[in-house]
């Protein structure tokens, strides 16, 4: 059985700013074809990470690769990569279409690729539309534009979901999987949990630099799993019964009730006419993913800022554009 290949892969990367350490030891892959999320609060070092990979920071020990194993990390290490980075180094002046027009021609792409990409994130009908007079999720899809003008099998997306509502958050899952199922590869970053769990394969949680979980989405839900809270008459003879069953998680609260994972309702209320126990209530008590990182890491109280944000229009009229994956 052959190993999948890595897209993305980082060993020991560390990076620091003078006496701030941004990450240290920080280690994963992505294999081609899944997708990852980079999870964790502001100041965790998720933008580092991304910006390494990028080539557009050096790190200060460890190494970082995309594609083929060896290869260099960047937008000019040879292997096609799209990255869409905060902020997203649109420029408040030009149209939608302009901006990708600067862009195609950056990255000698065929002028019809504009009107591809402006399609596929659902912003055709505000080609012409000045940037400034954009929605924030307008901005998002037109840097996930930009991201795909040279059609790159790898992306880097940094906060892919951010401004959109939840009916664009579903649309952005289903593209993300149909680039899966294309043999694409995604790294995407996110403070939330929840925003991102969709979306992807395996999870890379990062706190104060530093990875605090690897794995799949089930997995870390499998250690925090959503409960219904249960008034019986005699939790205990419940909880007996369940165990028997296979249900052993089930925790007797401090106001009584008996907390259950795993088990449905009708799995409970089962149990109970075997024990002869009476229900009062069944309460579901979800756990919200984001509960769950709050849990696993914590913000730090200085957060480094070696990347200063771009002057706004029109004090700064000449801004250099975010890198997004454009030969060099």
């Amino acid at each position: 059985m052959s190993r999948a290949r890595p897209a993305f892969s980082v060993r020991g990367l560390t990076k620091r700013y003078e006496q701030t350490v941004a990450i240290e030891d920080v280690t994963f892959s992505v294999d081609t074809g899944t997708s990852v999320g980079l999870v964790g609060p502001s100041g965790a070092g998720k933008s580092t990470v991304l910006r390494i990979l990028l080539g557009l920071v050096r790190p200060t020990a460890g190494t970082a690769s995309v594609g083929s194993p060896g290869a260099a990390a960047g937008i000019g290490g040879g292997s096609p990569v799209g990255g869409m980075l905060a902020p997203r180094g649109l420029h408040p002046a030009r149209a939608a279409r302009d901006h990708l027009s600067i862009h195609a021609a950056a990255a000698r792409v065929p002028d019809g690729r504009v009107e591809e990409v402006l399609d596929s994130v659902g912003l055709s009908g505000h080609a012409d539309t000045r940037i400034s007079a954009l929605s924030a999720g307008q901005h998002t899809r037109l840097a996930l534009a930009t991201a795909l003008l040279a059609d790159p099998p790898l992306l880097i997306l940094d906060e892919p979901a951010e401004g959109l509502d939840a009916s664009a958050r579903g649309w952005l899952q289903d593209f993300l999987r149909g680039h899966n199922r294309r043999g694409g590869t995604v790294l995407l970053s996110s403070t939330s949990l929840a925003a991102v769990v969709p979306m992807v394969d395996n999870l890379v949680v990062m706190s104060e630099g530093s990875v605090v979980y690897q794995g799949s989405p089930a997995k870390l839900r499998r250690g925090h799993p959503d409960r219904l809270v249960v008034a019986a008459s005699t939790p205990v003879a419940l909880a007996t019964v369940l165990a028997a069953r296979g249900y052993t998680d089930a925790v007797i609260r401090p106001d009584g009730r008996l907390a259950v994972a795993d088990a449905t309702e009708s799995q409970i209320r089962d149990a109970a006419h075997t024990a002869g126990v009476r229900l009062d209530s069944v309460t579901a008590d979800p756990i919200h993913p984001d509960r769950v990182l709050a849990s696993l890491t914590k913000p730090r109280t200085t957060a480094p800022t070696p990347f200063a944000a771009p002057a706004p229009y029109p004090n700064h009229p000449v801004q250099q554009p975010t890198s997004y994956g454009i030969p060099r």
